[in-house]
């Protein structure tokens, strides 16, 4: 009873979850904590998206490199009036830690949590460095749902202080191999106890809407809120770089044909002209895509992924016809 006070009948009560379960297309963006102590660049990035976004996920050592805590950087951007979605990855804490750390962040005020596995530790600055897995996103998400759900710890012991009640998320590749398995891992995850999904980047809006059928076949839309994932594109090679050399990404030869072409007529020596009229062409395509995203079926919203070009997003949104942001009870 207790718990539904606190969260007036919903998981957590945080924004996010009251702007997805009232129907709004919810849009949440992302803030890559610094590699340093300095709070000044995690204040700076939050004021870029303050009002902007329902929910900014806070990255946890994404690629592996060493930063500023997400949860530290969480108090941060709540401080600036921004609603966190902490990332919990699974490399570097066992399952104690993690449980720790849960329960600090919800003291705290958080109140979405992403589960991820996490990028393995060879791709970081500390290659050399052990990895835990302990547990796997699937575990994590079950985990946290037990915590909340049960009030229970992992071990089965009971939570004796007050449970934390997070907006459980998760991500999704709606590409990688085999195609034809992602709806069935997207299930596994959903009944594991995951309330919404945040997709990996979508280049391929064809091929995403085929995922899209196959989930709305199996009915899962109905039990999970599906974000797709967005970011927009800052350079030729760039576009390049992920059509060709990133694995479970696909992204079509119009968008880098469409970024190539964004400079034509601008004198080569003039490359800050040529660079910015490419980051315009990438806004674009961004807002192109988000307005033919909101009309698949069983998409709930969609994460802006704009790491360190933080400024783009309030473009973004606003082109796409998503500002000013619904207020909820």
């Amino acid at each position: 009873m207790m718990t539904e006070e606190r969260t007036n009948g919903y998981k957590s009560g945080s924004t996010l979850e009251k702007v997805l379960a009232t129907g709004h297309f919810a849009v949440t963006g992302e803030l890559g904590p610094p590699q340093g102590a300095d709070p000044e660049e995690v204040i700076h990035k939050a004021k870029l998206l303050t009002g902007i976004v329902d929910g900014v996920n806070i990255t946890d050592n994404q690629t592996a490199v060493a930063r500023m805590s997400s949860i530290a950087s969480g108090v941060l951007a709540m401080r600036e009036g921004l609603e966190p979605v902490v990332q919990m990855t699974c490399r570097d804490r066992n399952r104690i830690a993690i449980q720790a750390d849960l329960l600090g962040a919800y003291a705290l005020g958080m109140r979405n949590l992403l589960c991820l596995t996490g990028d393995h530790q060879s791709f970081g600055n500390h290659p050399t460095s052990k990895n835990v897995h302990d547990l796997d996103s699937v575990q994590l998400i079950r985990m946290v749902k037990d915590m909340r759900d049960d009030g229970v710890f992992q071990c089965g012991d009971a939570i004796k202080a007050g449970k934390p009640c997070f907006f459980i998320g998760a991500a999704a590749n709606p590409f990688g191999d085999p195609f034809d398995f992602r709806p069935y891992r997207l299930a596994k995850k959903i009944a594991a106890g995951v309330d919404f999904i945040q997709t990996q980047l979508i280049y391929d809006i064809p091929r995403f809407r085929e995922y899209m059928k196959r989930v709305v076949d199996m009915g899962l839309h109905e039990k999970v809120y599906i974000m797709a994932g967005v970011g927009p594109l800052k350079s030729v090679g760039m576009t390049r770089y992920m059509r060709d050399k990133v694995p479970g990404m696909i992204v079509r030869d119009e968008y880098v044909d469409r970024m190539s072409a964004a400079a034509d007529g601008i004198p080569e020596d003039d490359k800050k002209a040529r660079r910015d009229a490419r980051r315009q062409e990438g806004i674009k395509i961004c807002i192109e895509q988000i307005q033919e995203l909101r009309e698949i079926e069983g998409v709930a919203g969609v994460h802006i992924m704009a790491v360190e070009w933080e400024a783009a997003v309030k473009p973004i949104v606003e082109g796409a016809g998503l500002l000013p942001r619904p207020e909820v009870e």
